[in-house]
């Protein structure tokens, strides 16, 4: 849901800063000393939108013209091109899936879209807003750079360059010298157009490259591949508090069986031993006391088996195989300490596993938990293994982890967090369905990778007001001035794409927006 207070303090702030611009422009005394002052500083301000305007920047886009070669830009009007009739493609797949996930109950259908609306508050944490907004502007600003540049290149004269921020959206642009671009030849125009996008792409590749040579470049402070590192640790009803769990500051190297050498190991190990049977340990025979085995197994609402009746946080009920007769076996079940059980002992699956790695006569015993709960053993050395029971997803959202290791005590924590998040490209999550008993997968597209990509993206559509209703205007007069002589023609041709493309975005839009805020 959408925070409700943010939004109370988002409507209030700007009905303050309209009450404000509406009472200084009508009043007789200051009326024309506040016009002045807007207008020195290049500040236009309306309901729900401020924008600022300046040509200070006019000659560092020079400079920028000056040394960047023609290929560059030969590179973006061939990627323009092709991202105007990807961006269509890619459009209508993600209205396919859209409409698909509407009249579907697969879960992981939401998944696979490659484009996904993203709203504040709703399936963009609050917590990540200042990340989401610091790289939507960077993105926006790169953006503007690439058409400022490539209109200097071609002789279009730049009048200024431009923020605004239109209720929470930040943006840029800058102004052209219309008679200028109108001047020119299809194929600059086409040029200058698709600048824009080009740098987004170039912008996505310099993130994605840094995210690469992170650990290289933090090597001299940080250590990777020796574990997990534990940077926050949710404490209210959190599956890893209490006086045994995870602390911030703890390097997780296992769960289970499963080494950790990173996030990602984290991640896939507890996927891995969610689908996986309960794994056993390994227990001598002669610690099976008949005192511990005093609870009467009894059938769960699901039809697992318990025998530990007095809500015990030490005890848990354990299963295994014991001999009847001369070949048969039984199941037994048994009440017993659980720390004491698994402490420094082998994992297993059958009773073969244990005898051939121990001289004494040994049972593997398996934790009786219901369906899709776990038995984990989580390794954190030098501390003692923290035991969890539940749901895997739980654990998972129970703490945020890093690959990067301070070599010095000194160094901050969050400082690789920060860049890898900012940076960070298109990441999944995944959140528990109890009902169906597995993962869902969600994904949601954010900062510089993801932000920058989908403005290249959404700008190459061929749509009215967007970078690619200039861009095809310009292929269509580049290209079909032979075939189609007049020009009239072209324009209704160019109209009824920019139609088309402009319903595809809105239909992508508007269902993408009921997908988000109806579930």
């Amino acid at each position: 849901m959408i925070p409700v207070p943010l939004l109370v303090c988002v409507v209030a702030a700007w009905c303050a800063v309209y009450l404000a611009d509406t009472l200084l422009k009508s009043s007789v005394t200051h009326r024309i000393s506040y016009e002045s002052w807007l207008a020195s500083r290049g500040l236009m301000l309306s309901p729900f939108h401020v924008r600022w305007q300046t040509t200070m920047f006019n000659r560092l886009f020079a400079y920028c013209a000056r040394i960047n070669p023609h290929v560059l830009y030969l590179c973006g009007l061939v990627f323009g091109v092709v991202a105007m009739l990807g961006s269509v493609v890619l459009l209508t797949k993600t209205l396919q899936q859209t409409l698909a996930q509407m009249t579907s109950d697969n879960p992981r259908m939401g998944s696979q879209q490659a484009l996904q609306v993203v709203v504040p508050g709703v399936n963009l944490p609050t917590s990540q807003l200042a990340y989401f907004f610091i790289a939507l502007m960077l993105s926006g600003v790169i953006h503007e750079l690439g058409h400022a540049v490539a209109a200097l290149r071609e002789q279009v004269r730049v009048n200024g360059f431009g923020i605004f921020v239109f209720v929470l959206y930040p943006g840029a642009f800058v102004d052209l010298f219309t008679t200028h671009l109108n001047i020119i030849s299809p194929t600059q125009q086409l040029r200058i157009f698709c600048a824009g996008v080009w740098h987004n792409f170039v912008l996505c590749v310099a993130a994605l490259a840094f995210l690469f040579l992170l650990p290289l470049l933090l090597f001299p402070a940080y250590s990777t591949g020796g574990g997990a590192l534990v940077t926050e640790v949710v404490q209210q009803g959190s599956a890893a508090e209490g006086p045994r769990g995870l602390s911030v500051g703890d390097i997780v190297t296992g769960l289970e069986d499963c080494p950790v050498r990173g996030v990602e190991d984290w991640s896939s190990c507890l996927s891995h031993l969610s689908r996986t049977p309960q794994t056993g340990y390994c227990v001598p025979v002669t610690s099976l006391q008949p005192s511990w085995a005093h609870g009467r197994a009894f059938k769960r609402l699901d039809g697992t088996m318990d025998c530990c009746s007095n809500n015990s946080l030490t005890d848990l009920c354990f299963s295994y195989m014991k001999p009847q007769g001369r070949n048969g076996k039984e199941r037994e079940y048994a009440c017993m300490p659980v720390r004491k059980m698994v402490t420094g002992t082998r994992l297993c699956r059958a009773d073969d596993d244990c005898a051939a790695h121990s001289h004494a006569a040994s049972v593997c015993v398996t934790p009786s938990l219901e369906n899709q709960t776990r038995f984990i053993r989580v390794t954190h050395p030098p501390s003692t293994h923290m035991l969890f029971v539940g749901y895997p997803p739980h654990l998972q959202y129970a703490v945020s982890l890093t690959n990067f290791v301070p070599r010095f005590g000194f160094l901050h924590l969050d400082l690789p967090v920060f860049l890898e998040t900012f940076c960070k490209y298109p990441f999944t999550f995944q959140v528990t369905d109890v009902r169906r008993g597995r993962f869902r997968k969600d994904r949601i597209e954010r900062y510089v990778v993801s932000l920058s990509g989908a403005l290249a993206v959404v700008n190459s559509v061929p749509c009215f007001a967007l970078d690619g209703q200039w861009m095809l205007n310009a292929l269509l007069e580049a290209t079909l001035v032979t075939v189609v002589t007049d020009r009239q023609k072209r324009e209704l041709i160019g109209f009824f794409l920019l139609l088309a493309g402009s319903a595809l975005l809105a239909a992508n839009v508007a269902l993408g927006l009921w997908m988000v805020t109806a579930r």
